[in-house]
């Protein structure tokens, strides 16, 4: 019996699972799922807790739900991947070997590796909602805020979602005025890149957004330490930002066990041909999702675009034949502006976000670079095509690459 192993359960791992027990035959291969979570989170929720669109009971789900039969799931926490051995070792001592390895680990925030972060203001004045558990302290602290300064930051790039800190101050900009305090309340986002965003012509876009709810944006702050006496966001070039309330994406790292195994990067997330996914030195590891370290957005979209085409090259290797499919980087991201409003942004490796429809050419119904409701309704309809649709590597009527038809170049 030849092995399987995939290392994370979440949206990679879960949708890995699926694809690959309905196409190889249970007599040949062992399929094994391992996370030492009992739960399965939809990310993108913890976005609309805070502003109470959003319960925890729409965002968690058991794991094993998810998963067809045929496959063998441990909860357990992972130590160490011997690739050389092609074993890895949890920790409790169980040893799991494998002949082909996908490593779906995803990524994870470490608010104690910026100074100041996690101390007296931790769930206090300063929040993530980037777990489950900062989303619901941060809507405990909106119930009864009355107002000041709100920042939204950014530590250091990569991190999940890079659209989410967009997100969160226009939900912030519409949740506040509906309450009817936006006039007491000034919001500002600070970022590490050198505007709003990391591509220009998007960027452009989501700068007038923002300049119209009249949100501030602080560029190239990089933040040194968290000044909890004082309230103060500071950065290496001794810059200052008060607040009043600091909302925060933490630095983001792939898991420890990457890290102890010498198969990642500085962040702990594992390189690999941004094409093929495959490991440059060790052919029958595979990387995925937040856990590879590639070009592209951490986001859901880009997971899903990964899947299809790491599918592909995992049938090709188990069988000695060369990788064909290649991913293009290929991501799409819904951004909710507020007010029942969203954009919607398209691109891959080398092509910027551009104006047009999609997902069909002319017709939409979701239109590219523009704020319409329609959008908005397509980011909510997406909860329900993550749980029914997306983990259980059903069909989408989306290709994972890239197309031109109905998009515009700008400029």
């Amino acid at each position: 019996m030849k092995k399987i192993l995939i290392l994370g359960a979440g949206t990679a791992g879960t949708i890995m699972a699926n694809k690959l027990r309905k196409a190889l035959s249970r007599n040949e291969w062992e399929i094994t799922l391992v996370d030492r979570e009992e739960t399965h989170y939809y990310q993108p929720g913890f976005l609309f807790i805070p502003f109470g669109a959003y319960t925890k009971k729409n965002v968690v789900k058991p794991i094993d739900k998810y998963l067809p039969s045929g496959i063998t799931l441990i909860k357990k926490e992972i130590s160490k991947i011997e690739p050389s051995s092609n074993r890895v070792l949890l920790a409790d001592g169980e040893v799991l070997n494998y002949d082909n390895l996908i490593i779906a680990s995803g990524a994870q925030i470490k608010p104690d590796e910026t100074l100041g972060l996690k101390e007296s203001l931790w769930r206090k004045n300063i929040f993530d909602f980037y777990t489950l558990e900062g989303a619901l302290a941060l809507h405990d602290y909106f119930s009864t805020w009355k107002g000041g300064k709100l920042v939204m930051a950014i530590t250091e790039m990569p991190f999940k979602c890079p659209v989410a800190p967009i997100e969160f101050v226009c939900l912030a900009d519409a949740f506040f005025t509906k309450k009817g305090i936006r006039k007491d309340i000034e919001i500002t986002l600070v970022t590490p890149l050198p505007g709003a965003f990391t591509k220009p012509i998007a960027t452009k876009m989501l700068s007038q957004v923002l300049q119209e709810k009249q949100i501030n944006i602080i560029p190239e702050f990089y933040i040194e330490h968290i000044d909890n006496e004082n309230k103060k966001l500071v950065s290496y070039d001794e810059k200052e930002v008060p607040f009043d309330v600091l909302t925060i994406v933490p630095l983001n790292k792939g898991a420890d066990f990457i890290g102890a195994s010498g198969l990642g990067d500085d962040l702990n997330f594992v390189p690999v041909d941004k094409q093929t996914l495959q490991h440059a030195e060790y052919k029958n590891i595979f990387a995925i999702g937040d856990a590879a370290a590639l070009p592209a957005s951490k986001a859901g979209s880009v997971v899903h675009f990964e899947a299809e085409v790491l599918f592909e090259n995992i049938l090709k290797a188990i069988k000695n034949q060369p990788l064909e499919a290649q991913f293009d980087g290929h991501s799409n991201c819904y951004i909710e502006t507020g007010h029942g409003k969203a954009a919607l942004i398209d691109f891959n490796y080398e092509t910027e976000p551009l104006t047009g429809t999609y997902p069909v050419p002319g017709i939409g119904p979701f239109k590219l670079l523009k704020e319409t409701r329609i959008n908005h309704l397509g980011k909510l309809f997406f909860r329900w095509l993550y749980w029914n649709i997306l983990l259980k590597a059903r069909p989408l009527p989306v290709s994972n690459h890239m197309s031109m038809a109905g998009k515009k170049t700008i400029g």
